[in-house]
């Protein structure tokens, strides 16, 4: 990397370019993610959802990209943790007068806090389901001979402290997509007056419809409304 690239990066408007990209990379993952676990409401015992499941975890291409994926997530958090720490320096004494609220929506201005337990909804995911399936092996296989993730989480959803851990995460997603979803193009250079409007809608419904999803699969499998 060049020096020019270097001091770039480093920059103030780089770390926030590199925000938007990173943040798109992760949005554009939500959107597979939650197409291959809406498979669960095929409410087929998981056959459905464990061919999906095993696809991801046999594919030597979504392997590698689960690296790249790893690399965008923890590449986002510290940027965002440099810029917050920066934006904190350069104003050490607040402003006699803040009406910050006036300006911009409370979730704008909580990122940090969104983010952060988003980080605690993320280890446990994680811990439940992504090590399970790649390092400590899953319970047997379905009746297509797939390894049955599913059961994994029947198993899982069925624990109350998880469930509400779940539902926070969503809430949290969805109000860290409502700022991210939009500033991302804005940052980018990617918004216009002609169609700053249609990014705005878009972004809205994307970061209602997908927490929605994400928050029915652990609700459906705990009242027993998929089986």
């Amino acid at each position: 990397m060049s020096n020019t690239s270097k001091n770039f990066l480093q920059s103030s408007i780089g770390k926030k370019l590199v925000m938007g990209l990173t943040g798109l990379f992760l949005i554009s993952f939500l959107l597979v993610h939650c197409f291959l676990n809406s498979f669960i409401f095929f409410n087929d015992g998981g056959l459905m959802f464990n061919i999906g499941a095993t696809f991801m975890a046999k594919n030597w291409i979504i392997r590698a990209m689960e690296i790249v994926l790893f690399i965008g997530l923890i590449w986002h958090m510290v940027q965002a943790l440099i810029l917050t720490m920066e934006n904190s320096k350069a104003r050490p004494v607040k402003y006699a007068v803040n009406n910050a609220s006036a300006n911009t929506k409370w979730y704008s201005r909580s990122m940090g806090v969104l983010g952060s337990l988003l980080l605690l909804f993320l280890v446990v995911h994680l811990a439940n389901f992504w090590v399970k399936s790649r390092f400590t092996g899953l319970p047997g296989e379905d009746a297509n001979g797939n390894e049955n993730l599913y059961a994994v989480m029947q198993e899982t959803f069925h624990i109350g402290w998880i469930i509400a851990v779940y539902l926070g995460g969503c809430i949290a997603l969805a109000y860290h997509l409502l700022h991210g979803f939009p500033s991302a193009f804005q940052t980018l250079g990617w918004n216009h007056p002609k169609y700053n409007r249609l990014i705005l809608i878009t972004g809205t419904l994307f970061s209602v419809i997908i927490p929605l999803i994400f928050a029915a699969m652990p609700v459906s499998m705990y009242f027993g409304w998929v089986n």
